[in-house]
Parts: structure tokens; C-alpha cells; sequence
């Protein structure tokens, strides 16, 4: 079950009416998978894989690595499903495999520890890992879930012991709970890559974790949308080869090493007190445009969210955010009613006075250079 955060324009309002509804199958496409993986392929040497959303019928997830896991060297992958797919005519028809119901697929778990040429074609495809289930009855396995979660919920007793299996998790993990996916990944201390929502680093529980450098965004870049898989009646945008998608505004969030990480961002502008203000109640500049970051200036800096596309860590210091409590020590004033009409507004961004008016910006990372000159 691959599916999203809440997004914005119109991809906010289709997946806003799915939350509600707790919806949450939204499914990846191959191609941004293998787009993004291609990235991290050795360190999936010798490793146990979890794909814990991922009901093999339809998740490219699980297909990703079904057909890789020779190429990368797996030790083991292991998918769950949570509950019946919605969409039809999936990609391996496991309906006459061995301990699962034909009607309605249970929730199940899949282990798989080799993947061989089984029908001798010269190839590793699907027809081998259907070959493989068909045929060991030890891959496959119903779930059963627990007494506070059901059968397939990465919360239940079970699929935390996949967890705990394995090395690193990938998958699109359900909207509707993505702060409490990514609170369990950190508890038990998983390598991971996921898809999430452009909005979550601002997000109170995902926050502190960019700040402190224990995740950050992927090697896709923030430009742009991803086009997810969407079976939703009215739900989606295009149709392409008869099939449903939605665009979301979607990244990768991982605590896994990308050569991303280690580029530095190029500076050019001189800094100047005119084309730089200062905030009105935080003791740091305005820089509107990443591209925009001074050459020559060593104090705190407001940029947008962003700054997280190209972020170097050893290049920047991340000391907070403006749409948080004074997380960085920097804020200087708290407006009141009788100071401007917008205070609540003004003291949840950064505020610029221009005469007597008060500005506020959008959300705002706040940074400084790690080796000022």
C-alpha cells in the first residue's frame, strides 16, 4: 500500500478528501524508483531490505527489488501488505499460491533469500519470483495482527519484528500516519528511504530530526511533482496508457549517505544591508532565493524550505525554523494585537517592517555558514 502525506494546489485538495476518507493508496512508479535507488545500489550490498507498505500485487517497490536483488546483492527482501488491493490485474497473480485465499488476498508477508533462473531463460524477471512463490511454501506466510493493531499495520507485533529483521526500509509509507511511520524508524534506529510529502521537514515531529542531521531529503530534486498511481474514483489528473495518475508534490526523506549531500552550493552575491533586510523579530536576514545566499555574509540567514534541495551540512548550519517556537534562539519579538491587526501571522513567520507596514514571509529555514571567512 504506497501512498502519500497531504500535499498542496490540487494535489492538497485530492489528498485531503483521501485522508478524510482514509484513503491511502496512492501507488509509486517504477521509474521514480529506480531514478532514486540508483543512487544508494552499494549500500544495499548484504542487506536486509523491508518494504512494509508493499503488497506485492501492485508495488513497484517490491518489484524493484524482486528483479534487482541479485544486482544488489540482497540477503533477504521482505514485503507486507496491510490490506485487499483496490487495483486490479497487479503485476504477479499469487492468487493460487499455497495458504492465501483467492478471494479477497489476506494480508500477507513475502521473504524472499535468492531469486534464480528457475524457468532457465537466461533472464531474472518476474516469471522467476512468481516461479519461487509458486513453488517454497517457506516465502509466503498470512498475518495475523495483534489485539491493537490488524493484520499488516506496520505498528503490529509481527511486522515490528520484521523491522527489527531487517537493515534498511524503503517504501511509500500511508499519509494518514506518516509521523508515526517515521517515530517507529527512528525508535528502532533503521537506515531508510522514503517518499514523503514537500511539507514534512517543517513538521514539528520531522523537524528536529533535519535540524540534527539524523534525516534529510533525497537526490530528487524539490522542482516539479511526482505522478503517483491513483484508483480512486475522481481522484486523479491524467490518464496514461489507461492508467490513473495523480501529481503530488512529493520528496525522499533518508538517513542514507547521497552524493547530493557532499555538493557545495555555488555563491556569487555580495551582501548588502539594502538588498537584505533584516527581520523585524528575528536576529537574521532575509535571503528570498537560495540562489541568493551572500558569499560574504557570516550571521544567521532566513531562506525557504528549499535550501534543503541543495544543503550541504558541511558547508551550513541548520539553527531552525521561523514556523516553530524560537528553536534557534534568534527570535527577538512577540507582536500583540495592539501592536499590529496581524500578529498571530507575524509571529508565526519572519516579519520585515518597511515604514510603518509589517511583512511576513513564507516559512523559513533558518541557516548560517560552518566555516565563516
Amino acid at each position: 500500500m504506497n501512498s502519500l502525506t497531504t500535499a498542496s494546489s490540487s494535489g492538497n485538495k485530492t489528498l485531503s478528501k483521501a485522508r478524510n476518507a482514509k484513503q491511502d493508496e496512492f501507488y509509486t512508479q517504477l521509474a521514480d524508483i529506480e531514478n532514486e535507488l540508483r543512487h544508494y545500489r552499494a549500500q544495499f550490498h548484504g542487506k536486509i531490505v523491508l518494504c512494509n507498505c508493499d503488497d506485492p500485487y501492485e508495488s513497484n517497490f517490491f518489484r524493484y527489488f524482486a528483479l534487482n536483488f541479485n544486482a544488489l546483492g540482497l540477503k533477504k527482501l521482505i514485503a507486507t501488505s496491510y490490506a485487499k488491493s483496490t487495483i486490479a490485474g497487479g503485476y504477479l497473480p499469487l492468487v493460487e499460491m499455497a495458504g492465501l485465499k483467492p478471494e479477497g488476498r489476506e494480508p500477507y508477508a513475502i521473504e524472499i533469500s535468492e531469486v534464480l533462473d528457475a524457468n532457465n531463460d537466461g533472464a531474472i524477471d518476474l516469471s522467476d519470483v512468481e516461479w519461487l512463490l509458486r513453488n517454497d511454501a517457506n516465502t509466503c506466510r498470512t498475518l495475523k495482527g495483534d489485539v491493537e493493531f490488524g493484520p499488516g499495520d506496520f505498528r503490529s507485533a509481527e511486522c515490528v519484528a520484521y523491522m527489527k529483521e531487517a537493515d534498511i526500509v524503503v517504501t511509500n509509507p500511508p499519509f494518514s500516519l506518516f509521523r508515526e511511520y517515521v517515530a517507529q524508524l527512528v525508535e528502532q534506529e533503521m537506515r531508510f528511504l522514503i517518499i514523503a510529502n514537500k511539507n514534512a521537514p517543517t513538521y514539528k515531529e520531522i523537524f528536529p530530526l533535519i535540524k540534527e542531521n539524523k534525516i534529510w531529503t533525497g537526490v530528487r530534486p524539490f522542482a516539479g511533482g511526482m505522478w503517483f498511481i491513483s484508483d480512486y474514483e475522481g481522484k486523479y489528473e491524467r490518464v496514461v496508457d489507461g492508467v490513473k495518475q495523480i501529481n503530488v508534490p512529493a520528496i525522499w526523506l533518508t538517513n542514507m549517505d547521497n552524493p547530493k549531500r557532499h555538493e557545495t552550493i555555488p555563491l556569487y552575491k555580495r551582501y548588502t544591508p539594502e538588498e537584505y533586510p533584516n527581520y523585524d523579530n528575528y536576529n537574521a536576514i532575509e535571503v528570498s532565493k537560495v540562489i541568493e545566499i551572500p558569499a560574504d555574509y557570516d550571521g544567521a540567514m532566513g531562506v525557504p524550505i528549499t535550501f534543503l534541495d541543495k544543503y550541504n551540512p558541511a558547508q551550513f548550519e541548520i539553527l531552525g525554523i521561523t514556523d516553530r517556537d524560537n528553536n534557534s534562539g534568534l527570535k527577538t519579538r512577540e507582536y500583540t494585537a495592539s501592536d499590529v491587526p496581524n500578529a498571530g501571522d507575524l509571529n508565526r513567520r519572519g516579519a520585515i517592517k518597511v515604514g510603518d507596514i509589517y511583512k511576513s514571509t513564507f516559512a523559513r529555514l533558518l541557516i548560517k555558514r560552518r566555516h565563516p571567512k
